[in-house]
C-alpha cells in the first residue's frame, strides 16, 4: 500500500471526493426518511438513528432489515462490550448508485 501511495499520490484524494460524493448523495436519498443522520467524515459507512422507526434493538432491527426488505445494515453492538441503549445502525455507501436508490426507496418508506 505504502508503495502504491507514493506512486499514485493523487489517488487518496480523488478516492476521498468519491466517496464524500457518494455519502452526500445517499444521504440526500434518504433526507425524507423516518431516519436521523450527521454525516460522516473519513469513511464509507453512514451511521443512522432508526429511532422513529422502531424500539428493537439494532441486532434484531438489522436482522428484520435485511430478511424482510431486503437491504443489509450493520448493527454496532458488536463493537461495544456493553451494548449502548441506542437504535444505531450503520449503512455502507460504497455501492452504485442504483443500488443505493433502491435502498433509499426501502428505507424511505419505513
Amino acid at each position: 500500500i505504502a508503495d502504491f501511495m507514493q506512486e499514485c499520490p493523487e489517488h487518496a484524494s480523488e478516492l476521498s471526493g468519491f466517496y464524500q460524493a457518494k455519502r452526500d448523495y445517499f444521504c440526500a436519498l434518504l433526507r425524507d426518511s423516518r431516519f436521523s443522520f450527521t454525516p460522516s467524515k473519513g469513511t464509507y459507512f453512514q451511521l443512522m438513528d432508526y429511532s422513529e422507526i422502531s424500539n428493537k434493538d439494532d441486532m434484531t432491527f438489522v436482522r428484520a432489515l435485511t430478511k424482510e426488505k431486503g437491504v443489509a445494515a450493520i448493527p454496532l453492538a458488536p463493537f461495544y462490550g456493553e451494548v449502548p441503549d441506542t437504535r444505531i445502525v450503520r449503512f455502507c455507501f460504497c455501492k452504485d448508485d442504483s443500488t443505493l436508490e433502491r435502498a433509499a426507496e426501502i428505507l424511505c418508506a419505513l
